[in-house]
């Protein structure tokens, strides 16, 4: 079946007539003002592994009960995230194969090294054959932001409970920063 082209083109017009009037939707762009961007974006913070040997101090070979270390973060002091930065979910994981339990303490610092933000948590004792995970969310709404706005270091501390068993095993790390903007 052919058609002929005075029909050909009575349809190819019906076609775009019906295309252009049935998919319009009126268009205010004074509203663009609204329009706003959420975007996320998740960080690895700090990654570390220790054992016995990170718990001695190397000029005395005394055993030491608590350890630091700190991560300057300097993409905190970017201006998008300064002005843009509207909560943040922090994860923290620790995977403990010592037969000891240790307290941590995560501190976010200012410059100047002023406390902005503290999470404390305990950290369960495990074995080499069947270590232990602990995980801590924290989350930082947006009535608390400044806080880390204001922050540019983090610092992770960890505390040995002693107890009666040989002290020996590993202590795994892993910290992440859900940072979600609304531009």
């Amino acid at each position: 079946m052919s058609f002929s082209k005075p029909n050909l083109k009575l349809c190819l017009f019906l076609f775009l007539i019906a295309g252009l009037t049935s998919c319009v939707k009126d268009v205010d762009l004074d509203q663009a003002e609204r329009i706003t961007l959420k975007p996320d974006l998740q960080v690895d913070l700090l990654i570390f592994d220790v054992d016995e040997v990170d718990f001695r101090d190397p000029a005395t070979g005394a055993q030491k009960t608590i350890i630091r270390d700190t991560v300057r973060l300097e993409f905190l002091d970017d201006d998008y995230i300064q002005e843009d930065l509207s909560e943040v979910e922090f994860s923290f994981k620790y995977i403990n194969s010592f037969p000891q339990a240790f307290n941590s303490g995560i501190f976010f610092l200012s410059e100047n090294n002023n406390v902005q933000h503290r999470v404390d948590f305990y950290i369960a004792p495990g074995t080499i054959a069947n270590p232990v995970t602990t995980e801590k969310i924290e989350f930082i709404a947006q009535d608390q932001i400044a806080v880390i706005r204001r922050s540019i270091k983090m610092v992770v501390e960890i505390e040995v409970l002693p107890n009666s068993e040989p002290f020996t095993g590993e202590l795994t790390f892993q910290s992440k920063g859900l940072f979600s903007f609304q531009f």
